[in-house]
């Protein structure tokens, strides 16, 4: 989304020596695929997402949902091993049922602080989340506060 007149007004803000809050910014995710065409098949058939319409960038595929978006990039560097994307969802289980049919597989952990079970993790009693990976191995999470 573009913001009428908050080009000129960062511009004053600069010129007075004032703070420009990131606060105030849109956020969006880049996520590395080393194989494009791969990872838009993953994120479509999937997670039944869309390519965003108007213009791409070159090497690139735009998403977005409904509060947020993100674009995957070509590159053959990989990607950090932790979570690169993270979805906030009211029913963690249809959702992970939902993915699971589609062949989504969700990844299992027991670390110190951290243990899955079937998927899901009890963050404390305030979340439960999920976390699998996508065609690219970069890890994706579902959270359900």
């Amino acid at each position: 989304m573009r913001d009428p007149g908050g080009a000129e007004l960062r511009q004053r803000q600069l010129e007075k020596g004032e703070a420009i809050m990131l606060s105030e910014a849109t956020v969006h995710g880049v996520i590395p695929a080393s194989d494009l065409e791969r990872a838009k098949k993953f994120y479509e058939s999937a997670l039944g997402l869309r390519q965003e319409e108007g213009p791409a960038c070159p090497g690139c595929i735009p998403y977005s949902t409904k509060q947020g978006a993100f674009l995957i990039y070509e590159t053959q560097a990989p990607g950090s091993g932790a979570t690169a994307l993270s979805f906030s969802v009211d029913d963690l289980a249809a959702e992970m049922a939902d993915l699971r049919k589609r062949g989504v597989v969700f990844e299992e952990y027991d670390f110190p602080g951290l243990k899955t079970v079937n998927g899901v993790a009890d963050m404390a009693g305030v979340a439960k989340a999920a976390w699998f990976k996508d065609s690219e191995g970069n890890t994706i999470s579902l959270t359900q506060m």
